[in-house]
């Protein structure tokens, strides 16, 4: 990996890859580049070495047997701790998300998780299917969340992890919160792409990696446009 560039590595595609989470992968290098940052990405597949020098890796959804494998195989890797040991950031999508945290159902099973956000899901009585959104973080400086959410789980967080946002539309973790995040890690159940809906989180995490205290803006007429339509459509008529 080059020691100059940009580094973003997307998790196991083979195994987590549902409703366009990719498009998170394509959308960082491109704000990345539009701004004249150098940059690489690497898909790595489940059979391959997890690097520990990347600075953005990027988690996508899954089914519940392809979530429990990756699990198993991050967990024996170890590359993905060291690599936040190290400072990298993440972004994690649903299945993703739940995997980061201490415990997750899978098939009816409770898997272990890889213990970077403290938090633990198990199964709702109904699954969240539909448009979610809500406020950030004040902290994160970010606008309102905007995404598609489709999952059975309910996430639970710890005292050492903060609601990403406070639902006003969908369920997210339990109709109160959704997501987390701690240090340089984000989760949500958000899928869209999340970025693709989200471009100012991209831009943090561009932010955390490059150290800039500010990015150059970006013509984001398209992403406003979208942002409206979809919040538009998660209101009730």
């Amino acid at each position: 990996m080059s020691t100059e560039a940009l580094r973003i590595v997307w998790i196991y595609p083979d195994l987590l890859s549902t409703y366009g989470d990719r498009g998170n992968l394509l959308i960082l290098a491109a704000r990345a580049a539009a701004r004249g940052i150098p940059v690489e990405t690497y898909e790595v597949r489940s059979d391959q070495r997890m690097p520990n020098s990347a600075d953005i890796y990027l988690i996508g959804g899954g089914e519940d047997g392809p979530q429990a494998l990756a699990s198993q195989r991050l967990i024996a890797d170890g590359g993905l701790h060291q690599a936040i040991q190290q400072g990298a950031s993440v972004l994690s999508i649903c299945a993703g998300y739940q995997l980061l945290g201490h415990s997750f159902f899978a098939k009816g099973v409770q898997c272990a998780g890889l213990g970077l956000l403290d938090i633990h899901s198990d199964r709702g009585e109904t699954r969240a299917v539909g448009e979610l959104r809500g406020d950030i973080d004040p902290r994160l400086g970010l606008p309102p969340l905007t995404g598609f959410e489709n999952h059975g789980g309910r996430t639970h967080l710890g005292q050492h992890a903060a609601p990403l946002a406070r639902v006003t539309g969908g369920i997210g973790n339990d109709g109160q919160t959704e997501g987390a995040w701690a240090g340089k890690i984000l989760g949500t159940y958000s899928h869209g792409p999340a970025l693709a809906r989200n471009p100012a989180i991209a831009d943090l995490l561009l932010k955390w990696s490059t150290g800039a205290d500010r990015l150059a803006p970006l013509d984001d007429t398209w992403s406003e446009k979208l942002r409206g339509e979809r919040f538009a459509a998660a209101i009730p008529a």
